[in-house]
């Protein structure tokens, strides 16, 4: 194989398809977005992904990776699509579904289709291959179908893509082997060969295992705050127990995968799936508890007309990513409820919604303070100044960064700090 077509130039589809140029490979990346097309192409890539931007001008310039707005004929075709969710929770595969049709005339014996894009069990079967084979050949006999799925943290893609073990399943055996040989081109890890439904699961497990262990530390930070309890000083010591690993509470759960995936299992599987429907309603339920807090932190004060500032709206810390984001959710939530919010984000240069401010005008004369993400910029920030510049000193901080900082000389205290 010589020529591949990528189909989604996102957070994925993008640092594959530059590895896979800078590996030997001519490829052409695909996306409905002519923007995203000129900015490839021009080597200006709009994201703070260390390391991306170097990649894929290196790329381009060797003209080794082409961006365009239709597939084109090509030995292997890679789908890297988005999947989110309908209003009703569903997986919404409209994106795979297109990618796959515009993969039909391009499509010829002998080739190579590989879907990334997170699925519910059986799509690269029941779906894709139904689609494909709207060209006359036959999935896993004229041509080659597996399913093999990203395990990347955003910040991290490039060293993840390269380092992280990777799960290959195919429709059959030939088809396993066939995509193999694509990602130990560049992949330095094991790779693990199985089925294209195992594969499929695998990857929702993986998120799923991430979600209701967050949920539990979720739930534990409510039942805390109950008792006025410091959650951070009980997960603390909880895990100095040899056999206890709790995970960190937080203001909920974002991202395009750990908090979109669980459902795909609920979709398939709903009278099984009861423990991972709790995990997801519990971690959904965190932004407005967090906006509770405020409530009752200003009705105890009784402050007229508060102004809230709210530091960090991304998904989490140090990335741009806005998707699924429970902080952005939560700066919806107050405004909705009428309160005057500031928002400080670092990592995102404006917003549709609101006005962004720096981190002197969040804080400057705010009644509530709410620390939303744990960006490096809010970490190495020093709180007792942010006191002083405040009007009424309340500090909300749903990620800990305060624990072990003295907060109770700023006459702090709770398991989110308030």
């Amino acid at each position: 194989m010589k020529k591949i077509c990528v189909l989604g130039l996102g957070y994925i589809g993008l640092p594959t398809a530059s590895i896979l140029a800078t590996h030997g490979f001519k490829v052409i990346g695909v996306d409905v977005n002519e923007k995203v097309i000129d900015s490839i192409n021009h080597c200006h890539i709009d994201t703070i992904e260390p390391g991306l931007d170097a990649l894929v001008s290196s790329a381009v310039k060797s003209v080794s990776l082409e961006a365009k707005l239709e597939p084109e004929k090509a030995d292997a075709f890679i789908i890297c699509v988005p999947t989110p969710l309908t209003n009703d929770h569903k997986a919404d595969l409209s994106y795979v579904r297109k990618a796959a049709k515009g993969i039909v005339s391009c499509l010829r014996k002998n080739n190579l289709v590989i879907l990334e894009s997170t699925v519910p069990p059986g799509t690269t079967t029941e779906v894709v291959a139904h689609i494909l084979e709207r060209s006359g050949l036959r999935a896993g006999e004229d041509f080659y179908l597996a399913y093999c799925p990203e395990r990347v943290l955003p910040g991290k893609i490039l060293k993840e893509l390269v380092e992280n073990d990777r799960v290959i399943g195919g429709i059959n055996s030939q088809s396993t082997q066939m995509a193999k040989e694509v990602y130990q081109s560049f992949v330095t890890a094991k790779i693990h060969l199985t089925d294209s439904t195992t594969a499929e699961m695998t990857k929702l497990v993986e998120n799923i295992f991430r979600d209701v262990n967050i949920a539990f530390a979720n739930e534990v930070s409510k039942i805390c705050d109950r008792f006025n309890l410091d959650v951070w000083q009980v997960v603390g010591l909880a895990n100095k127990h040899p056999r206890v690993n709790v995970l960190r509470p937080g203001p909920g759960v974002g991202g395009h995968c750990t908090a979109v995936d669980p459902w795909f299992i609920i979709q398939k599987a709903p009278k099984d799936a009861k423990f991972i429907r709790t995990a997801r309603e519990i971690n959904d339920s965190m932004p407005d508890h967090v906006v509770e807090k405020v409530d009752r932190a200003i009705k105890k004060m009784e402050i007229k007309d508060p102004i809230i500032g709210c530091l960090g709206i991304t998904y989490k810390a140090n990335v741009d990513d806005l998707r699924e984001s429970p902080a952005l959710k939560i700066v919806k939530i107050l405004i909705n409820k009428g309160y005057k919010v500031r928002v400080c984000e670092p990592n995102v240069d404006k917003h549709d919604e609101f006005d962004l401010y720096s981190l002197e005008e969040t804080v400057g004369n705010a009644d509530c303070l709410l620390i939303l993400v744990a960006h490096e910029e809010f970490v190495g920030t020093d709180f007792a100044v942010v006191l002083g510049k405040m009007r009424n000193k309340i500090i909300i901080d749903t990620t800990g960064i305060l624990k072990g900082r003295g907060q109770e000389s700023f006459g702090m205290s709770g398991s989110m700090v308030g």
